[in-house]
């Protein structure tokens, strides 16, 4: 590992050889220079970890010096360590809103300059790391496919990473709604806060208001304590409204004026909260077919409806499938500790010539029982589930009755544990079955539980 390089900014000769000496004893590589337009050339030319800059300089002082290494970007930018022989209060606090990480006053102490140059060289290293994860989160493929459905929507999505617009996502079941919610969260100004979601389907109609806007201690019978909503936990950054289609219109009611006024209002209470949360919903209906029926409002269509996303259905994109489906077989081979798989030419063709009605989550669940119920590493034709029909359409292919039984249970408890994301007591409650029975039910039909 390199030595940390310190830039020691004074004008006084003898300053500047004392804390050269001092620090270089202790490992670290320094140069000095004695104006603040030298140390601007010095910092633009070669990289530092740190500068020990002086207030009082000929020509640009220090805090004008430390303004402008400020606005040097994050990758080149050195802490800065204030000196002045003329400490006070207002020095320091300008040098601080400037950006200056410490303020030393002389007489210097070598033991401060050293405990204060060390915490500053380990603030870079850490601002450096987690502006290298930020980076490699961005640039994480979450859409994968190329075809040109997808690089359009990777396109639209790069276009307006930037903007705080509502997003309202359409798409079929499956075809990855949440995926591409999470992609828009992940790019925007917001992606350092919480991302909530809200699954508007899955909540029932007596307890969707206590979810989204929260609740007063006796509020309602069951209210025992109060309670924080959605709105209120995204503050800051990002509401996930999933099938939004299935809002109450009185829910939508309460939704358009807490958008319209950046408030909520729990329920039971006298006052309002205010909150700074960007709205991004996504729903599998066709909402102005729905405002025609009754079923939505019409005001709360356009307040949603400002950066419209459309997820292209599976069969739109088959040239995806096989990246798709090895993206899936990896992912399946290590959570459940399988040997890698590979699926051969004439295994993608039966892939491709499927028409998806489940789209994504569909080969997704496919995937998962191939790695399942296939010990084998090589996957072919035979091992894909699927059939032609005499019309040439695909259809699911099992053999005795018994497995089409079984298939037909690990697939609707799969999709029930994905809906309630693999919470194993609310997926029992659904099946009407007791914990433990769907814990043997899962063993019986090789589901992992990942709760």
């Amino acid at each position: 590992m390199k030595n940390p390089r310190i830039l020691i900014v004074d004008d006084e000769p003898g300053i500047r050889e004392s804390l050269r000496g001092v620090l270089e004893d202790e490992g670290y590589a320094c140069a000095s220079v004695e104006t603040g337009e030298e140390a601007l050339e010095e910092v633009s030319r070669n990289p530092y970890e740190v500068v020990l800059l002086d207030v009082w300089l000929s020509g640009m002082d220090g805090l004008e010096t430390l303004q402008r290494i400020e606005e040097l970007p994050p990758d080149d930018r050195p802490e800065v360590i204030i000196i002045s022989g003329h400490g006070n209060i207002e020095t320091a606090v300008k040098a601080t809103k400037l950006g200056a990480f410490d303020f030393l006053e002389k007489p210097l102490t070598i033991e401060k300059v050293l405990v204060v140059v060390k915490n500053a060289v380990e603030h870079r290293r850490l601002r450096a790391e987690v502006d290298r994860l930020r980076g490699s989160q961005a640039e994480r493929p979450f859409i994968i496919g190329e075809s040109v459905p997808i690089k359009a929507l990777r396109k639209q999505l790069a276009l307006m990473a930037g903007t705080n617009g509502r997003v309202l996502i359409y798409g079929e079941s499956g075809t990855g709604k949440e995926l591409v919610a999470h992609a828009i969260h992940a790019h925007s100004q917001r992606r350092d806060e919480a991302l909530v979601e809200v699954n508007c389907a899955a909540i029932p109609e007596d307890l969707i208001e206590s979810e989204l806007f929260g609740h007063r201690k006796g509020a309602f019978p069951g209210a025992s304590e109060d309670k924080i909503g959605k709105l209120q936990k995204a503050d800051g950054g990002t509401l996930f409204l999933d099938e939004v289609g299935d809002m109450s219109l009185k829910t939508q009611a309460k939704v358009l004026r807490s958008l319209d006024e950046q408030r909520v209002e729990p329920v039971g209470a006298s006052e309002s909260i205010r909150v700074d949360v960007r709205v991004i919903a996504a729903t599998n209906k066709n909402l102005e077919e729905e405002i025609e029926r009754g079923n939505f409002r019409e005001d709360l269509f356009y307040r949603l409806n400002v950066i419209p996303f459309h997820v292209p259905p599976l069969r739109e994109r088959q040239e995806d499938i096989p990246q798709l489906a090895d993206h899936f077989l990896r992912e399946f081979v290590a959570a459940y500790g399988r040997k890698p798989k590979e699926l051969t030419i004439e295994a993608y063709q039966v892939l491709q010539d499927y028409t998806w009605p489940g789209n994504v989550r569909e080969l997704r669940n496919l995937m998962e029982r191939i790695v399942i119920l296939n010990p084998q590493n090589r996957i072919d034709a035979r091992h894909i589930p699927l059939q032609r029909k005499a019309n040439g359409i695909l259809q699911e292919r099992f053999g005795s009755l018994q497995e089409v039984r079984e298939n037909a249970e690990r697939e609707y408890i799969l999709r029930k544990l994905e809906e309630h994301k693999n919470n194993i007591t609310r997926t029992a409650e659904t099946l009407g079955l007791e914990r433990s029975n769907l814990y043997r039910k899962m063993r019986a039909l090789g589901i992992a539980a990942k709760e």
